[in-house]
């Protein structure tokens, strides 16, 4: 209704009097009746893809690669060698982009010469049979009475899981692990041990070996007995 007005009036009395008569902004009369096409809108380019008008151009980038690259400069940061230039009396470009064309060719870690060292690799003991790899262990026990403690020795072989010695003590000494040690590698040991295909495999009992200090079980308040245990 009121855009068929102001253009009824607008021959008679103009557009500007039209539309101050209609209560209309006569630019946005202009706006929705204008006969050009409005023109087109290029599609937005983000920042970084934009052409700089103060650029580097190639070669003058390809000028501040090389001279980071030469042996003089090989060993310098990129301040330093930005700094060096300087008092030299050659600017070819400004910190940051020293900076910037590192990080884009991927050179921003360290420039030195750094050593390499490789992986430590974890010690692994592996056995594919009997008596290849032993390992020993101290176990405390309680004993029958207070504050009464015993110390087990126990050898073990990794692939066969059997106790090829042992001893009881009642301290934790080394000279006694070092007997036992030297008298379970004088002893025979098994060679074979039991699997599904042969279940009948034998292993010999590890020999019992008690430390010569150790008190005698009447000692302790122990006796002997050949009954059978209560039910």
């Amino acid at each position: 209704m009121t855009s068929a007005a102001i253009t009824a009036l607008a021959p008679r009395i103009g557009t500007r009097a039209a539309c101050r008569a209609a209560g209309v902004a006569q630019a946005s009369w202009y706006r929705c009746h204008r006969a050009s096409p409005a023109p087109a809108r290029r599609a937005p380019v983000p920042h970084r893809d934009r052409a700089q008008p103060r650029a580097l151009a190639a070669a003058e980038r390809q000028a501040i690669l090389e001279a980071l690259h030469s042996a003089r400069f090989a060993d310098l940061a990129p301040a330093e060698v930005w700094a060096i230039l300087l008092d030299e009396g050659t600017y070819l470009g400004s910190q940051s982009t020293f900076y910037r064309l590192l990080r884009a060719a991927g050179e921003t870690r360290e420039r030195r010469r750094q050593a390499t060292h490789p992986a430590v690799v974890k010690p692994e003991l592996a056995a594919a049979g009997p008596n290849q790899v032993w390992s020993w262990d101290i176990t405390k026990l309680h004993g029958p009475a207070k504050w009464t403690y015993y110390h087990l020795y126990v050898i073990l072989d990794i692939y066969s899981r059997y106790a090829v010695g042992w001893m009881v003590a009642t301290r934790e000494s080394a000279v006694l692990a070092e007997k036992l040690i030297a008298a379970t590698c004088t002893t025979p040991q098994h060679t074979e041990v039991p699997t599904e295909a042969n279940p009948r495999a034998t292993r010999p009992r590890p020999e019992r070996r008690a430390d010569p200090a150790e008190p005698s079980p009447g000692h302790q308040g122990l006796a002997h007995s050949r009954e059978p245990p209560p039910d």
